[in-house]
């Protein structure tokens, strides 16, 4: 990807990743590893000095090292097998992991070094606690290779999002739904039947594709969670979905995504999130954004007399605190108008 125009002589196994860091690597049958980072500026006699003593190996490399476990793990099926967006999230902490420990041996992290680095990126506190998450999942493949005896990772607490920086998402009031629902554009007004009716992340969404729906229901595999759901359709989201599969003219291919752009390509989750948030801004709904459609849906099942374990085999939800939070908003809601009907 970069140039090898750089001092000295020429440089095969340099190479530039796109946010312009250069790096070493070199392919060993068929695979390539990273042997290390360049710090130093290019076209200096430093950069120079970096590159030719990581290809001499005076800076050692661990066979075990994380930098060759990040590189087993992308050739796993079960990493083919995660969304674009969650591999996205992941390949950033890979990037920062090969930076700081690339080189070092799997076996000598501590559950203290995984919380210092979370602690020196306090400031971007979602990606700090994607740290542990990267971690567990390499751990759990290098205790497979016997690289290392247990996972550091396990029990690490997150890191917490500061009170002046957090955003409530807000419940979709019955106000916001109807006018979606009385003025919406077809793909975004579907998109929004989704997030209600399945009560499921949007992340999920851009995964559903027609052979998921037979008619009545929509199943999936939760890409958080790998939980298998089947999830029987609300009224408003089987007419949605029947009133989409009608404008294509055709039956879909099952393995046509629903969710797809203006060419029927696979709709990716930043593009769909793009589309709601123009016409969240149309419709003067800014306030409630496709996250909360998720509470929206918890806070229809409170309300149709659903448990909170019921809710969970909907939901899919692993911690009933979120369902209890907003089914307990939606039963005291409904309480109170239950009670105000009693006072007339």
């Amino acid at each position: 990807m970069g140039s090898n125009s750089v001092v000295g002589r020429r440089k095969k196994y340099l190479w530039q990743h796109p946010s312009g860091r250069w790096y070493v690597r070199k392919s060993v049958n068929g695979k390539m590893f990273y042997l290390g980072r360049i710090t130093a500026e290019e076209g200096t006699a430093e950069f120079d000095q970096q590159y030719w003593e990581i290809v001499s190996g005076k800076k050692a490399v661990a066979k075990t090292s994380w930098g060759a476990l990040i590189d087993a793990l992308r050739e796993t099926d079960k990493w083919a097998g995660y969304s674009p967006r969650y591999r996205s999230d992941l390949e950033q902490v890979f990037e920062y992991l090969t930076e700081k420990i690339g080189r070092a041996d799997v076996a000598r992290l501590t559950q203290a070094d995984i919380y210092d680095a979370m602690e020196k990126n306090r400031h971007r506190v979602r990606f700090a606690n994607y740290i542990p998450t990267a971690i567990s999942m390499l751990s759990k493949l290098a205790i497979r290779r016997r690289w290392r005896k247990d996972n550091p990772a396990i029990d690490i607490e997150p890191l917490r999002v500061p009170k002046d920086r957090q955003k409530p998402h807000l419940p979709w009031t019955d106000r916001a739904v109807e006018k979606m629902r009385e003025e919406g554009e077809p793909l975004p007004r579907l998109i929004f039947e989704i997030g209600v009716g399945s009560v499921q992340r949007p992340g999920d969404w851009v995964d559903f594709q027609w052979g998921d729906y037979d008619g009545d229901t929509l199943k999936l595999r939760q890409n958080k969670t790998d939980t298998a759901l089947s999830l029987p359709c609300t009224i408003a989201l089987k007419a949605a979905l029947d009133g989409a599969k009608a404008d294509l003219g055709v039956a879909p291919h099952p393995s046509r995504h629903i969710l797809t752009r203006a060419d029927g390509s696979k709709m990716d989750y930043h593009a769909m999130a793009r589309v709601m948030v123009r016409e969240r801004k149309r419709l003067g709904l800014m306030a409630y954004d496709q996250h909360a459609l998720r509470y929206r849906g918890v806070m229809e099942l409170a309300w149709a007399g659903c448990t909170d374990d019921e809710i969970a085999s909907y939901s899919g939800h692993t911690s009933k605190a979120m369902i209890i939070k907003y089914a307990g908003e939606a039963r005291q809601i409904m309480r109170a108008r239950q009670a105000a009907a009693k006072r007339k």
